[in-house]
């Protein structure tokens, strides 16, 4: 398994109560000696303070804890501070910030130099959803993007497997620890993505102790779905105010898409909705994806007309930004 002591510092700095993501980004360097990092969780931490014996001692347990636990379903974890600890696209406050990841697959499909497009939407696309959804997704493959969604049925589902079906990449993002992969239905699809060159990807090491945790993890995971992406795209999606709209109570209306949408508003990334107004506009599984286009006027919107040269332009449009981002950074180095 691939770490470095740097991921094993900051994890074990994580184990300290009241240490979340956005200590870690505020103190901690890369390659920070333990002594400093022990000096600075002794201002934090309550109660009895540390020293670099029950550090060590804490970071020896868990580093033996986890190359027992994830031998054979974990490639490696990495952290902030490392050299292949993927960059978040957008603005984020520091408490949202991943600082830990554990993967099997390629970790540099997350690159910031990488294309990636998320393309998300509901558990039970009907009608022509799917084969709609599965031409965007084929043609951002052919223009070099690796697709990120995350694993769940439906319009994620159909994103990893049209992006298999077009020899290209794509990310899974778990709520979930690599060694008990949700859905579980899913893990045939979750290996197939790893063989054919892809990546797994998750915050957690251990499993969820309550339904609480496990939604709030849900929502975690949207907001990866976002902050590692160029573009977000909304296949199709359930309104909040839809079971209400169209007296639908017989079944729970997911919202992942929507959290992951808002997400991407919070942290100003990009958006897309597929919608064709002429077929859409009664349909309450574009609820969404219609209240996005009132809400953000300049929101690109792909049609069955505009797929090709819609794609282009935001594959066109990310790269001119990282390209203008890249010379700006520069001059300041």
């Amino acid at each position: 398994m691939i770490y470095t002591e740097n991921s094993l510092n900051i994890i074990t700095a994580k184990s300290y109560k009241g240490i979340g993501n956005a200590w870690i980004v505020k103190n901690i360097k890369a390659n920070q000696n333990i002594d400093t990092i022990i000096s600075l969780l002794n201002k934090t931490i309550k109660g009895e303070p540390t020293n670099a014996e029950e550090f060590e001692s804490l970071r020896e347990n868990l580093k033996t804890k986890l190359l027992e636990k994830f031998e054979n379903c974990c490639d490696g974890f990495v952290a902030l501070g490392d050299p292949n600890f993927p960059q978040y696209r957008g603005n984020v406050k520091d408490s949202e910030k991943p600082v830990f990841l554990y993967y099997k697959g390629n970790i540099d499909l997350l690159s910031i130099e990488n294309k990636n497009i998320s393309v998300i939407g509901l558990l039970n696309p009907e009608g022509n959803i799917e084969e709609r959804e599965r031409k965007i997704v084929a043609d951002f493959v052919k223009n070099g993007a690796t697709i990120v969604s995350g694993l769940a049925f439906g319009c994620d589902s159909i994103s990893h497997q049209q992006a298999l079906d077009s020899n290209g990449n794509t990310v899974a993002i778990l709520p979930s620890p690599l060694n008990n992969i949700l859905p579980a239905k899913n893990k045939a699809l979750a290996f197939q993505i790893v063989e054919e060159g892809g990546l797994l990807v998750t915050e957690y090491g251990n499993d969820f102790k309550s339904k609480m945790e496990l939604s709030s993890r849900y929502k975690e995971r949207d907001r990866l779905q976002a902050l590692f992406c160029d573009t977000i795209v909304l296949a199709a999606s359930y309104a909040q105010n839809s079971a209400e709209k169209w007296q639908i109570f017989e079944q729970k209306l997911d919202s992942g898409a929507r959290l992951a949408m808002d997400y991407a508003k919070d942290y100003s990334i990009p958006r897309a909705v597929m919608y064709d107004k002429n077929i859409d506009e009664n349909n309450p599984m574009f609820d969404l994806n219609r209240d996005l286009i009132k809400e953000q006027t300049d929101i690109t919107i792909i049609t069955q007309d505009n797929i090709y040269e819609t794609v282009k332009k935001i594959i066109t449009k990310n790269t001119i930004l990282k390209n203008t981002i890249s010379v700006q950074t520069n001059l300041f180095d």
